[in-house]
């Protein structure tokens, strides 16, 4: 027996004036209603087109949770279809009242399209394929969140370690995408916190420590004196102006445009977090800033992304960036071995050699607002992997013995 599926909102009117938003799912002439736990006034519901009007200020989010619910109801009757089950009234509504509020994988969908939506596209090819293993370990559809309990998770750990042969941090990054979709569903009321696998005596989530270890001020300046291919010039260079400018991020490096520079200073927004500050241009970044010409057709400093037809699509900026990075960093590996370094070079180690030269010369306090950390605590414990003056005078005081 065929079933329709349709978003609705329930004639139960409450005091604050709204309605129940829900699904309802018709089998023969037997209908089951699915509650999705929010609320909306009858003037901002589309009845026809089944969605929630623009008007409504969390539309976006409402008609996405709208989707993902009608989604995975759906996946629920094709597999009652499939399994050849009698596919009554009574059998699909035993089906769906079983699973619905439950199930992981539409609330991942969910989230990757959120992902999408907030120009978080490195995040979502990154998350994506973390929750597909999620669900090869599981050969299942779908799950419910009262199913994924801490021993489900400590069998995930053993099978991704023992069977993907990943490290310990990539384990830990598959346990916090299941923790955000977790929380994203009871944020929505389509999980119960009693339910919660994480926390103290469940599964605890905590990176592993690595060893974060940048140049010497000596090997930077070797890096600065070396005679150097064209490629590898401009690779260095890009390496140069994010450590001149407090270990500034590669992604926004590369964004760089002669706007973001007025008066000698350089004003910009971090790309990760949004967050705007502005910095004195030290005299070794003006003399690579000046091998730069500005190009009529784009604002980049850089040419890397001047190839790119449209600088404001974010997935195509991203996905470019993810490129140039590469490359960059073959160079790197090239400049590394002709200096003779063993330590590994790459863009991302212009941080790290800002940190650690700066370690015991900067106080906390300048190095996060350097940082445009928000919170000094993460500056704290980013810079004591690099603070090793103490230990050492504390080991050399025991061995003068």
């Amino acid at each position: 027996m065929d079933s329709t599926i349709k978003a609705i909102l329930r004639k139960k009117k409450r005091e604050d004036g709204t309605y129940p938003l829900a699904l309802r799912v018709t089998t023969g002439r037997t209908s089951t209603y699915i509650y999705l736990k929010q609320y909306l006034k009858e003037v901002d519901w589309d009845a026809s087109a089944g969605k929630v009007k623009k008007s409504h200020p969390n539309s976006v989010w409402l008609n996405n949770l709208i989707l993902a619910r009608l989604a995975e109801v759906n996946d629920q009757i094709l597999q009652l279809a499939t399994q050849k089950n009698d596919t009554t009234a009574a059998t699909v509504r035993k089906a769906i009242k079983r699973e619905a509020g439950t199930g992981f994988f539409a609330q991942a969908r969910l989230y990757i399209e959120q992902l999408e939506m907030n120009g978080k596209f490195n995040r979502r090819s990154a998350d994506e394929p973390r929750i597909n293993r999620f669900k090869e370990f599981l050969k299942e559809k779908e799950i419910g969140f009262a199913d994924i309990n801490p021993g489900l998770l400590r069998q995930f750990q053993a099978y991704l370690r023992s069977e993907r042969k990943v490290t310990e941090r990539t384990v830990v990054n598959h346990l916090v995408v299941i923790r955000t979709i977790f929380n994203q569903a009871i944020t929505a009321g389509v999980a119960d916190s009693k339910h919660y696998p994480f926390g103290k005596g469940k599964i605890a989530i905590k990176f592993p420590d690595s060893a974060k270890i940048g140049l010497t001020a000596e090997e930077v300046k070797q890096l600065e004196d070396a005679e150097l291919t064209a490629g590898q010039h401009h690779a260095r260079n890009l390496w140069l102006i994010s450590f001149y400018f407090a270990g500034m991020r590669v992604s926004d490096v590369l964004r760089l445009k002669w706007s973001d520079f007025q008066n000698d200073r350089l004003y910009y927004a971090m790309g990760k977090n949004l967050k705007a500050g502005s910095l004195k241009v030290p005299e070794k970044a003006m003399r690579i800033l000046e091998q730069y010409s500005k190009n009529s057709t784009h604002d980049l400093v850089f040419p890397d992304l001047g190839r790119l037809v449209n600088l404001d699509n974010s997935n195509s900026v991203q996905s470019y960036i993810k490129t140039r990075v590469k490359s960059c960093n073959d160079y790197l590996k090239q400049i590394a071995e002709g200096l003779g370094l063993s330590k590994s070079l790459t863009m991302h180690i212009a941080r790290h050699t800002f940190a650690q030269i700066s370690a015991d010369r900067i106080p906390v306090n300048i190095l996060q607002r350097l940082y445009r950390h928000s919170d000094i605590k993460t500056t704290m414990g980013y810079q004591s992997q690099f603070i090793h003056q103490v230990t050492d005078d504390a080991l050399d005081s025991v061995l003068k013995l």
